[in-house]
């Protein structure tokens, strides 16, 4: 009998391996919580791509950072980061302006405009989450981050 992420996907096969169902169980839970995400800022008019890259130049503060630097710490690869940013200047959220050492470097910084919509965000995805992860608790939370920092370790290892 089908159980967990087996039966909810309607799969009649079992998994091939342990590592398989836990990948696609993570995979389906990913898939869920941004899909509720994108729920939750489509109001705003961001999408959490868009909405990660501001709350990076928030944490920037006033010295802001090239986009080779956003890219970095994006959630999400994103590969044209330009663009992504291009789309947030183009409503004030964010500003662009060259490097004074290196012309070639362009430096973003998040606008008051960005961080007003950020401000307004802060509560609402802060109750998303709470609400979200409640019924695991923070014991198994913690443990899930720590299970979840070695899969990554594991996985930048086979690269």
């Amino acid at each position: 009998m089908a159980r967990g992420i087996q039966a909810e996907l309607k799969q009649t096969k079992p998994f091939s391996s342990i590592g398989e169902e836990a990948s696609i169980a993570i995979l389906r839970t990913a898939d869920q919580l941004q899909q509720q995400l994108v729920d939750l800022l489509k109001p705003y008019g961001l999408s959490p791509t868009q909405f990660n890259a501001l709350r990076i130049l928030r944490g920037a503060g006033e010295a802001g950072l090239p986009c080779s630097d956003i890219g970095e710490r994006m959630i999400n690869h994103d590969p044209d980061i330009t663009r992504l940013l291009d789309r947030l200047e183009q409503r004030d959220l964010v500003a662009r302006q060259r490097d004074s050492n290196d012309r070639r470097v362009h430096v973003a910084r998040i606008t008051k405009t960005g961080l007003d919509v950020l401000k307004g965000l802060d509560k609402p995805v802060e109750d998303f989450h709470r609400v979200t992860t409640a019924e695991v608790g923070d014991f198994n939370l913690k443990s899930l981050i720590r299970l979840l920092e070695k899969l990554r370790h594991s996985l930048q290892k086979s690269k």
